[in-house]
């Protein structure tokens, strides 16, 4: 996700985004551990998405 996309979103768009990429990760998580996640790297993808957004959130706040 490109990061003007996410600065376009409204706060509660970013909030909302947030809490479906955390449950996300928390499934994927989920898969590595019980042998099912074949691509890896989307983990780490949804880790930097999760951290754009906070990042945009605290810059929102200032």
């Amino acid at each position: 996700m490109k990061p003007r996309d996410l600065r376009n979103m409204s706060a509660e768009g970013l909030v909302s985004k947030k809490s479906e990429l955390v449950q996300e990760l928390f499934n994927l998580k989920f898969q590595l551990h019980t042998g099912r996640l074949e691509n890896t790297s989307k983990l780490k993808c949804i880790r930097q998405d999760i951290a754009r957004i906070n990042t945009i959130l605290t810059e929102n706040r200032a």
